[in-house]
């Protein structure tokens, strides 16, 4: 464990449960753009859960219109190559032929696993889809609670950092 490790889950530990209302607050007061960019640069700290593993857990708490905007992002940045992927093959058999997005239903009929692996495959095709997911939850900011403490102290941070540059 490094020293940042370190901080940061004596920090999650000493905010508790208050951190969600810390990072309420900071909601709050925040521009989405500024926002967007700190849960961006949360998704690719070491100190969380890998991008897709933080992806799939988002997916598993989101309304089915969240699922299907989750998912429409991806498919807009990584673009064809995730329909042929194995990974995003099952997008591929669950849109209409000449569709570019999913709509709300097809979303439901994909499991957190599935969607762990399309959001793998989407970030490996193109990196920056991390920024447009950053910035589709700055819409959604309640539900980055769900990702826990220690990933709401790495967001918290990097909004102040995002805020003193």
């Amino acid at each position: 464990m490094n020293m940042m490790d370190t901080l940061l889950k004596q920090a999650a530990s000493m905010l508790g449960p208050e951190v969600g209302n810390h990072f309420d607050a900071a909601v709050q007061s925040t521009s989405s753009e500024a926002l967007g960019q700190s849960l961006a640069s949360m998704f690719r700290s070491t100190e969380t859960a890998p991008f897709a593993s933080q992806v799939s857990q988002l997916f598993a708490q989101s309304n089915a219109d969240q699922r299907a905007g989750l998912l429409n992002q991806l498919l807009a940045s990584a673009g064809p190559a995730l329909l042929s992927s194995s990974a995003g093959g099952v997008l591929g058999s669950l849109m209409s032929p000449g569709a570019s997005q999913l709509t709300a239903e097809q979303a439901g009929h994909l499991s957190v696993t599935q969607v762990e692996q399309i959001a793998g495959q989407a970030e490996r095709a193109n990196p920056g889809v991390v920024d447009k997911v950053g910035h589709f939850y700055a819409q959604h900011a309640t539900l980055i609670k769900t990702l826990g403490g220690a990933a709401l102290t790495v967001a918290l941070a990097q909004l102040r950092e995002y805020q003193q540059a």
